[in-house]
């Protein structure tokens, strides 16, 4: 693990100069912004931004006071995101290994506070290693929400990791969170190759088996909320890979002790209220619940519990409880499933 992690953090720290030296996008596929990210993205310093390597915009919603650690947050830019989102009532954490990176992010520390109006700081940036976050202040079940993008494959424990942050969440926080995953297990031979290793691909870990992973921990539901394919531009890269193909995937994990291992039916139905400047109209669970305002939808319990027994509840109407049972719940798409969701993967919840 000690190699790993100098490898890593001389890849990041020294090696490269910026986004624009990596050979794939595996690192910075982060497509088009949210429209509510967007304005808060201008706020946030050019030297932050140009040292990004990120694969999504792992950012939920309803973050408004809330509790936020980044796990490898780099230079800042999500934690300074989450920042304007959390508010003055809030605070963000973010924790990285990189020495180099955090010195940027601590350096415009004062800058953005002054963008954004703050009187004091509600950020605060540690040096740490995300597999191991004992000697970093936080107090366990204080986090309402982990956020991290393109870094867990980066650990060569991810077991380790995804049980700091089972650790740090309270009951109903959320790991919401991009990463790179294979159709595959991976070859020793790509699994140990220093560069593919630093390009998030020799760490990506074969989806379903991640998936195992998250539920012996704990997150026993784990949701796919968006996924898009990982493009390798140089042939040298591609020729190492062989056959195997990636996706960048954006997930939430619930930390909630009434998930149960399957999709359960006990009649319940969830209305979305509205009131998030994020989903102002329609609200995206993950990739095949979106929730119209005001239009019921039947719901499994543990899709249920998540809407209910969360940050997330002052903004649904669940009905009904788990008092009677009526068999396995047929998690097919929504009526109101979104035409651009991704296609010909089988339904998060099952």
């Amino acid at each position: 693990m000690e190699d790993v992690r100098d490898h890593v953090a001389r890849y990041y720290g020294e090696r490269l100069a910026g986004s624009e030296d990596l050979k794939t996008n595996a690192c910075c596929a982060a497509g088009a912004p949210p429209a509510h990210l967007r304005p808060r993205l201008e706020r946030i310093h050019e030297a932050v931004q140009a040292r990004f390597y990120g694969c999504g915009f792992p950012i939920p919603e309803a973050l408004e006071g809330c509790t936020v650690v980044d796990f490898g947050c780099g230079t800042g830019r999500d934690v300074y995101l989450a920042a304007q989102l959390v508010g003055p009532g809030g605070f963000v954490h973010g924790i990285d290994m990189t020495e180099a990176q955090l010195r940027i992010a601590r350096q415009t520390l004062a800058w953005h506070m002054d963008r954004f109006g703050y009187a004091r700081p509600n950020v605060a940036f540690h040096q740490g290693y995300i597999e191991d976050l004992s000697e970093v202040p936080i107090e366990d079940g204080s986090v309402d929400v982990v956020i991290s993008n393109c870094v867990f494959n980066l650990s060569p424990r991810k077991d380790l990791v995804l049980a700091e942050c089972y650790r740090l969440l309270k009951e109903g926080g959320e790991v919401y969170f991009s990463d790179v995953f294979a159709d595959r297990r991976l070859p020793e031979a790509v699994r140990d190759d220093p560069d593919l290793y630093g390009e998030c691909l020799g760490g990506a870990m074969y989806f379903h088996d991640f998936l195992d992973l998250a539920r012996e921990v704990g997150f026993h539901d784990p949701r796919r909320v968006l996924s898009a394919p990982i493009e390798i531009q140089d042939p040298a890269v591609a020729a190492k890979v062989g056959a195997a193909r990636f996706r960048s995937v954006t997930l939430r994990l619930f930390k909630l002790g009434d998930l149960e291992p399957r999709c359960e039916d006990y009649g319940q139905v969830a209305v979305y209220r509205g009131g998030l400047e994020e989903a102002p109209g329609r609200f995206r669970l993950d990739d095949h619940h979106l929730f119209e305002v005001g239009r019921p939808e039947r719901v499994c319990g543990n899709t249920a519990s998540m809407l209910s027994h969360t940050r997330l509840a002052r903004y649904f109407e669940v009905r009904g409880d788990r008092s009677t049972h009526f068999g396995l719940f047929d998690c097919g798409p929504a009526r109101t499933r979104d035409e651009t969701a991704p296609a010909g993967d089988p339904p998060a919840c099952c």
